[in-house]
């Protein structure tokens, strides 16, 4: 129990952070992360800019504050996405069986055939590089894994007792799944979430990276240190402080899943 304590306050904090920096970002930053000063270029840390300057003088702080909330927006939304339609496609699959089974699994089962990254980046090439696009590709990639859980748990569910028993009643099946089915994907839907965040962030990173995530000059992780690896050997700080930011917020996603998965699973809350 210890170990579960230790992950949730530790990956807790990291994410807190990461919300109340993304939250900052949209509401105020101590520069415009757009402007540019050219007599501040490639600035190392210091009193007016405190984690330095870029190649065009903007400031790093600002730019990674407001890298922070586009991260956490295209997080949040894919997540929404992919948990709300995989959802009720896992529902519907496992709940009725049959040929609906079949075809929603025999789909699923040719989105999960493509390597996510690369369907990303194919649906990205015709929709156009976008927080949309972004948004849209990966809550696709990300659905199909949902559907699998959600199908798996449903068809534990639908042998129970209670379950019979609200067939027994005349329920209708759509009843039955609102009233007694979801309720009971709750808890591995609340871990599968925090993985597809930290999924998305790395993915999205990935992507701006590459080129193909969210246009510059608009501020986002990936394309922060995408503009820095011709000056590296001038400016460090450029590389250091946008790693450090991916590599501590999934470390904190990662922590707190881990907790929340120990907390909610009886088996591993049994073994702890």
């Amino acid at each position: 129990m210890k170990r579960v304590g230790l992950n949730l306050y530790l990956g807790g904090a990291l994410v807190g952070m990461l919300l109340v920096m993304a939250f900052l970002g949209m509401v105020w930053t101590p520069h415009d992360p757009l402007a540019m000063n050219f007599s501040a270029r490639l600035s190392p840390p210091g009193p007016g800019h405190w984690l330095g300057t870029d190649e065009f003088g903007r400031d790093q702080l600002s730019r990674l504050m407001k890298g922070a909330a586009t991260s956490v927006r295209i997080s949040v939304l894919t997540v929404i996405l992919a948990i709300a339609s995989g959802t009720v496609l896992g529902v519907v699959s496992g709940f009725l069986r049959g040929w609906v089974d079949r075809v929603i699994m025999a789909v699923n089962d040719v989105l999960l055939a493509f390597p996510g990254l690369l369907f990303a980046l194919g649906l990205l090439a015709v929709l156009g590089a976008s927080e949309s696009g972004i948004i849209l590709s990966l809550g696709l990639i990300y659905m199909s894994s949902v559907v699998r859980v959600v199908r798996g748990t449903v068809l534990g569910l639908r042998a129970r007792e209670f379950v019979e028993a609200s067939s027994v009643m005349g329920n209708s099946s759509l009843f039955t799944m609102r009233r007694h089915i979801l309720p009971n994907c709750v808890a591995p839907l609340t871990v599968l979430a925090t993985s597809i965040c930290g999924w998305t962030m790395l993915a999205e990173s990935s992507l701006s990276f590459l080129g193909l995530g969210v246009a510059p000059p608009a501020p986002t992780w990936g394309n922060m240190l995408a503009g820095s690896r011709s000056f590296l050997d001038q400016a460090v700080w450029l590389v250091v402080f946008p790693g450090l930011c991916i590599s501590l917020s999934l470390l904190g996603i990662n922590l707190l899943g881990d907790a929340l998965r120990d907390m909610l699973d009886p088996r591993m809350r049994k073994r702890a």
